[in-house]
């Protein structure tokens, strides 16, 4: 069985091999209870609500958003034009 910590890296690594220039962040797991300077990254992403959704830019800021929030979310590669 894998553990969580292992998920996640490989979630991880697998949001850096995207080559989308826009990706879309939903919401999956509540806030409550979770440390404030992730609750500031998942609210920088513009997520305020489980199963609210948002399309970013796919940019190294934004992806260090993603990777230390990576747990709350599901994310989603877009292609915009």
């Amino acid at each position: 069985m894998m553990s969580k910590k292992n998920s996640t890296k490989q979630a991880a690594a697998a949001l850096m091999s995207i080559n989308a220039s826009h990706l879309k962040v939903t919401l999956v797991r509540s806030l409550a209870g979770h440390l404030p300077n992730h609750k500031a990254c998942v609210n920088g992403l513009g997520l305020r609500r489980i199963g609210q959704s948002a399309i970013v830019q796919n940019n190294p800021c934004i992806l260090g958003m993603i990777k230390k929030t990576a747990y709350l979310l599901k994310v989603e590669p877009v292609e915009q034009q």
